[in-house]
């Protein structure tokens, strides 16, 4: 349990880095801004238009009478967007962050350059086209991961009492684990750790995971909560992933320290 209480601080902490960065923060909205319009735009033709795409996609019930024609259509439609809804939660971050990755890969080096003990930060070697295309790669593949679990938990929402009370919980536990992958891949992919690696290291350490990714799961089904928060996401999952790898992180407050004990290193001196 104590690991959740430290994924949130992770989150916290990547929130505070990017606030004192103004700079950076600035330049990670950017891909998070593109990434919201194009999914509003997408959801609202949605609104606009899905009912007519269930009454295309479901001719065999043309003949049907009233009022079981408008339930049965309707109810396809309130899933459809319900769906699409859950679709745009799990893809948001790989979307946003395939769109950033110039963004995201700048803003977490930064991070591992300023808590790195020796200021230095891994570098991954790969050409810009090549690390795009083993993220795309790397996302489909999460995403169809999210999508079964997303369906799974789609059905078992029918279950009375259980569908709605146990299964939102599990729901939002889940999406803040695939949240979290797609997060902490920036940082860790710049470490060599290919997808099959990450899933494990992120499996080994489920508390922790689920500390960091659930309140952002929470927090990102708010309307444009989610463009705000993706830097300080970024930021806080490259601090995750010093976690998760083992490397050595300067806390807070040491620069500060180091500084002082110069001084008073040069007043004895004297």
């Amino acid at each position: 349990m104590h690991d959740l209480g430290v994924g949130l601080r992770y989150l916290l902490r990547g929130q505070r880095w990017v606030a004192q960065h103004g700079r950076q923060y600035g330049w990670g909205l950017v891909p998070g801004l593109i990434t919201f319009v194009l999914y509003v735009a997408a959801l609202v033709s949605l609104a606009l238009w899905g009912s007519d795409f269930i009454t295309w996609a479901t001719p065999f019930a043309d003949d049907w009478s009233s009022p079981w024609l408008g339930l049965f259509r309707g109810l396809l439609t309130a899933v459809l967007f319900a769906l699409a809804l859950l679709l745009s939660v799990v893809t948001f971050t790989a979307v946003t962050l395939l769109l950033g990755q110039p963004f995201y890969e700048n803003l977490s080096e930064k991070v591992d350059r300023d808590v790195s003990p020796d200021g230095t930060a891994p570098e991954s070697g790969l050409p810009l086209w090549r690390e795009l295309l083993i993220s795309a790669g790397d996302s489909l593949r999460v995403v169809a991961r999210a999508l079964v679990w997303a369906v799974l938990l789609f059905a078992l929402g029918f279950i009375p009492f259980v569908g709605q009370t146990v299964v939102p919980v599990i729901g939002f536990f889940v999406t803040g684990f695939f949240l979290t992958e797609e997060l902490t891949a920036v940082a860790l992919q710049r470490r060599g750790a290919v997808l099959r690696d990450r899933l494990t290291m992120l499996r080994s350490r489920k508390t922790l995971i689920w500390g960091f990714g659930t309140p952002l799961a929470l927090a990102f089904l708010v309307p444009f909560v989610a463009v705000f928060l993706m830097p300080g996401a970024v930021a806080g999952a490259t601090l995750m992933a010093r976690d998760l790898m083992g490397e050595e992180t300067r806390e807070e407050g040491d620069e500060g320290e180091d500084e002082e004990d110069g001084e008073q290193a040069g007043r004895f001196s004297r």
